[in-house]
């Protein structure tokens, strides 16, 4: 359903992104990508097949601006520095985020446009071990998730109350998991636990020292499946049921880490901080949703994704986001 459409991909220099927008160019969709990058760095992750536009999407003329004429419009855009935002930079991460979420949609709904991505988090689903898609409303997110967390569940329910009042059934919703995998944010201050682990070890870090006692399970899912998912999200899931994105399997800190250990020669030595916090015990994504809607099935392991990640980061040693 992709050839020959006009698809504006907002965010699409992220870590989902970059994946997406290259699997619309490989199924010959004509590719927009907007975001606060620069023309450099876009031109280096994208290449020159695709149209990009330095703009401010929490504006609502420059939201109308670049959706003129699309036919579809993927928000994937996220807030950088997110990583400990949901406690310290609540203003800086919320009111963006709703500016650009409703101006986005907004524009598109004006645009009539037939398929509009919405990607929510699984930081919006209250505590639970396994998370369901009906479960988001049955409590608040986690304290530390809480705004970012509603902040995304106000998103969904835009595009619910666009199709209740005006009958506009263009909106998909996806949940991914935690996403990892190139062009993600190495930096080990920033970066989540896979890409900062990666980046310690690569670059010599021994022993590497790891909060908690690495019992903490949590769902991963590689950044190249989310984007070929996403897709099949946008071409056949029912408008406004939102599907989750994820392994549906858990992995602890512990298998992670030597994971990536193991990938390495020598090993460097693994020391584990039980002074620190283990964070929440266990965190899954229910996937029967996914498989019984989209036919999901897991498309990379944990350790074949790991390894492309790694080698991906040897060959790119200076990258940053």
């Amino acid at each position: 359903m992709f050839e020959g459409e006009k698809v504006l991909v907002a965010g699409g220099t992220g870590t989902i992104g970059v994946q997406v927008v290259r699997q619309l160019l490989a199924k010959k969709a004509i590719v927009t990508v907007v975001s606060m990058d620069s023309q450099e760095y876009a031109l280096k992750v994208l290449g020159p097949h695709v149209h990009f536009k330095r703009i401010d999407l929490t504006k609502s003329d420059n939201c109308k601006q670049v959706v003129k004429g699309q036919d579809m419009v993927f928000n994937l855009v996220g807030i950088k520095g997110s990583v400990g935002i949901g406690e310290t930079k609540v203003a800086s991460y919320l009111v963006p985020m709703l500016r650009f979420q409703t101006n986005l949609m907004e524009a598109a709904f004006e645009e009539n446009v037939k398929r509009f991505l919405f990607v929510g988090s699984v930081c919006s689903y209250p505590q639970a071990e396994v998370h369901y898609e009906d479960n988001m409303w049955n409590g608040m997110p986690k304290q530390n998730d809480r705004i970012p967390g509603i902040a995304k569940r106000v998103g969904e329910l835009l595009g619910e109350a666009y199709q209740l009042e005006y009958g506009w059934d263009a909106v998909r919703i996806v949940r991914p998991s935690n996403v990892y995998g190139p062009f993600d944010d190495f930096n080990p201050s920033t970066a989540q636990v896979i890409p900062a682990l990666i980046s310690r070890m690569v670059n010599g870090e021994n022993p590497v020292k790891v909060w908690g006692d690495g019992s903490a399970i949590r769902d991963f899912i590689y950044s190249e499946d989310v984007a070929y998912w996403i897709l099949k999200a946008v071409e056949i899931a029912p408008p406004g049921l939102p599907v989750n994105l994820g392994n549906g399997v858990g992995v602890t800190i512990k298998q992670i880490t030597e994971a990536i250990a193991n990938e390495l020669s020598p090993s460097p030595k693994i020391l584990w901080d039980l002074d620190k916090p283990s964070g929440d015990p266990c965190r899954i994504l229910s996937m029967d949703r996914a498989q019984e809607v989209l036919g999901y099935y897991p498309r990379t392991s944990l350790q074949e994704g790991i390894k492309k990640t790694m080698e991906w980061f040897k060959e790119n040693p200076h990258f940053k986001k």
